[in-house]
């Protein structure tokens, strides 16, 4: 009964918080874009007034993982990693190759691992998304309270954007989260790190090829990716270290000197002052470690999951095992 009344109570102080949190209007977002960036605003009422709200993006938003529980590795690996996906990114090289190499020479970020981001992303490009991004990010900023914010400052982003670059707010598609163009740049992301790789003066994600390649190799640029430096190794840890060391942060904040005191047990060449990070992987014969490097990292700056970055850098190596 007592566990039935604290159900009941915490269910009460989240109804609170939710009613109490600030809510912003259509009308307040309009009246903030006016006065911070000097939109129109007649034109930014005639624009959202056409957005249409997607019940079926709220639907997949809320959409409850199976059983509460993420997808084992084992599992998810096999929707990104696999030989259609290795084929076809080997066909992606081979027809990009010249961008790949120049990409590879500007920005330090490796082609099979750019590659791989636009095969796990949208299958080579295949597959950019269905629905209008001003829907999307309308739908989410307006009417999903739990990441409301997050979702009006990407359509704030989106609406800049679009204006800056002459592009048609009603025209572009991509996922039902906003997420746009072969690498699926949240608006953010494009105002910050897209770049025009082909020297056209349009920076153009959806359909220039040069252009996704050129700005998904700046994004990993800007985010601290190391030339030359590993990623990821399969390592050991000491059975009685095992909790300590998945519960240290999700960074490579500590040395391997460190990391090696508290259990790891690492006999490669990088040097004790490298900094390191443990991930846990669910395999069908148990749990396997490994060690990431800031390459690892970085990659989860682009999706923050550790399966995503596993699956993009093995496939990024199977590619490259395929065309060599």
């Amino acid at each position: 009964m007592n566990k039935i009344k604290l159900v009941i109570l915490i269910l009460i102080l989240l109804s609170s918080a939710i009613l109490n949190a600030k809510v912003i209007t259509q009308e307040q977002f309009i009246n903030d874009m006016v006065s911070k960036h000097n939109f129109g605003k007649l034109y930014l009422t005639k624009l959202l007034g056409k957005a249409k709200v997607k019940r079926s993006i709220l639907k997949i938003m809320s959409r409850p993982t199976k059983k509460g529980k993420a997808k084992p590795w084992y599992k998810y690996r096999k929707t990104f990693v696999n030989a259609k996906k290795i084929k076809a990114g080997v066909k992606f090289w081979n027809n990009n190759a010249a961008t790949l190499q120049r990409a590879e020479m500007t920005f330090g970020v490796p082609a099979k691992i750019i590659i791989a981001i636009i095969g796990v992303e949208t299958i080579y490009g295949k597959n950019t998304g269905n629905f209008r991004v001003l829907d999307a990010l309308t739908t989410l900023a307006f009417h999903y309270p739990r990441r409301a914010d997050y979702f009006r400052k990407e359509l704030e982003n989106y609406l800049i954007l679009t204006h800056d670059e002459g592009i048609d707010p009603l025209q572009q598609k991509g996922s039902y989260a906003g997420a746009m163009g072969i690498g699926q740049f949240m608006p953010s992301s494009f105002r910050n790190y897209a770049i025009d790789f082909d020297g056209d003066n349009k920076r153009n994600i959806w359909t220039n090829y040069a252009d996704a390649i050129g700005s998904v190799a700046n994004y990993f640029n800007k985010h601290g990716w190391q030339t030359g430096k590993p990623i990821i190794t399969a390592t050991k840890i000491r059975t009685n270290s095992i909790k300590k060391l998945l519960a240290l942060d999700f960074a490579p904040k500590y040395t391997l000197q460190q990391l090696k005191q508290w259990g790891l047990l690492y006999f490669g060449t990088e040097p004790n002052y490298t900094n390191g990070m443990i991930i846990d992987l669910e395999t069908k014969l148990g749990t396997a470690y490994w060690l990431g490097f800031q390459n690892y990292y970085v990659i989860t700056r682009y999706n923050h999951s550790k399966h995503y970055a596993m699956a993009v850098y093995q496939l990024a190596e199977e590619i490259e095992n395929a065309k060599f």
